[in-house]
């Protein structure tokens, strides 16, 4: 099971970026400093300057060749029952299992609608995607680093299981959130935690750009401004 945040601390979450939500994790020292994150090349295909947080529904697919059994992912709705089990807001988390993720569409505006209306409200992936001005329409962030043409074989392996998108290890239920920095892993065990050590964080950085910014600058007020105690 996996344990909710209200929608009121994942709101808080979302006001800030994942770049100061890394430094918030960092204080309670649950993981390294270099895992936890995607590696560069994910952006957001669908639009600039959206945020997508939620819990990870994960699947597995490939595109170069036919599947062993059955077909495409319309022939598959065993993975609608587990998606539904999960949390609300949902995110799709896709692995690309090829060995050259992309070619083929993991996600395009038929196979966005239906998550969408399965309460996701947007999909990661480290393969391609499609459609972009008919998911653009869908208010449904994309996170990917290719886009292609067609879905070629796409098909689903399996779902529920670990992935890895880029470098970030995903399992279901996870707390994930991405910008357009990339994406990052929230451990559930602080998250609610994470938005007052965001905060006092924010604060002392501005207050050391503030003074970089002012006109009476000295060196000696910019040491006192980074010695200052962000509690």
């Amino acid at each position: 099971m996996v344990r909710a945040l209200s929608a009121g601390q994942l709101e808080r979450i979302r006001q800030f970026d994942t770049c100061t939500i890394a430094n918030a994790i960092e204080p309670f020292g649950v993981r390294l400093r270099n895992e936890g994150f995607t590696r560069p090349g994910l952006r957001c295909i669908t639009g600039e300057g959206r945020r997508l947080l939620g819990y990870a529904a994960t699947s597995r697919v490939r595109s170069s060749d036919p599947p062993a059994t059955g077909g495409s992912y319309l022939d598959r709705t065993d993975w609608w029952e587990a998606i539904g089990r999960l949390p609300l807001p949902r995110v799709a988390v896709i692995q690309d299992l090829d060995p050259e993720p992309g070619r083929g569409a993991s996600v395009g505006e038929v196979h966005a609608a239906i998550l969408r209306a399965l309460g996701c409200v947007g999909a990661i992936s480290n393969g391609a995607v499609r459609d972009v001005p008919e998911v653009s329409r869908l208010e449904f962030p994309l996170f990917a680093p290719f886009v292609a043409v067609s879905h070629s074989y796409m098909h689903l392996v399996d779902y529920g299981e670990p992935v890895e998108i880029l470098g970030l290890a995903v399992r279901s239920g996870d707390l994930i959130y991405a910008d357009c920095h990339g994406a990052i892993s929230i451990p559930l065990e602080i998250a609610a935690e994470i938005p007052d050590v965001a905060a006092r964080i924010r604060a002392q950085e501005q207050r050391i750009v503030n003074v970089c910014l002012s006109s009476d600058f000295s060196t000696e007020r910019l040491l006192n401004a980074i010695r200052s105690d962000p509690q």
